[in-house]
């Protein structure tokens, strides 16, 4: 990386360790509670492709040990360069080399059989993936809300994610449902606005317009 682009990347957090702590704080709180809409409040200059939230999120949680896999658009990106330095982590080209991935909103979304599900052993040696979506609403109730069941969530809410194409959300739930018989194997989930996040563990069962 030569000087021109260094000057061009932005600067990660003002305090990196409170910086990181508050995002983390805020993932912790979007997996405990699958279906809630979650505040990512950061000071980070974040690059201009991508979502800032998924931009924040990725920064707080990765370091020089991880692998990450981005998507066509991001690769090339100042969002990769971005993470590389802030992080030190490095890119994967097969998503199942990556403990993380990031999947921008124009680009077609793959399947999570694709990434690691870790082992019945150690189940945490897999993909959290984050996936960026246009909008991110709670509590919609028309045809096409995801039902949202398991651990953290009472009884069931209701999550509708604005932008997504029907097909790319039918084979993303059938993926999730067909997932569930290899548990404790199974991809981590966060869905990322500009500003929010959303958790969806490999716990959380999600139907389409129930």
């Amino acid at each position: 990386m030569n000087p021109d682009d260094l000057a061009r990347i932005g600067a990660g957090f003002s305090d990196p360790a409170l910086g990181s702590q508050a995002v983390f704080r805020a993932a912790l709180q979007a997996l405990s509670h699958p279906g809630r809409l979650v505040d990512v409040t950061h000071d980070a200059q974040v690059p201009t492709r991508g979502h800032a939230a998924a931009a924040a999120l990725l920064l707080a949680l990765l370091d020089p040990d991880c692998g990450l896999w981005l998507s066509p658009s991001l690769v090339g990106s100042d969002a990769a360069a971005w993470l590389r330095f802030h992080s030190g982590c490095a890119l994967v080209a097969e998503p199942d080399k990556a403990q993380f991935a990031w999947v921008a909103a124009s680009d077609p979304i793959p399947s999570l059989q694709s990434f690691a599900s870790g082992t019945d052993a150690a189940p945490d040696q897999s993909t959290t993936c984050v996936l960026d979506v246009p909008a991110l609403a709670v509590g919609d109730v028309d045809a096409d809300a995801w039902r949202l069941e398991g651990p953290g969530i009472r009884d069931a809410c209701r999550l509708k994610v604005g932008g997504l194409a029907p097909a790319a959300a039918e084979a993303l739930v059938a993926q999730r449902a067909a997932s569930h018989a290899a548990f404790p194997r199974g991809v981590d989930l966060f869905l990322a606005t500009e500003r929010q996040i959303v958790g969806l563990p490999r716990t959380t069962r999600i139907a389409l317009g129930a």
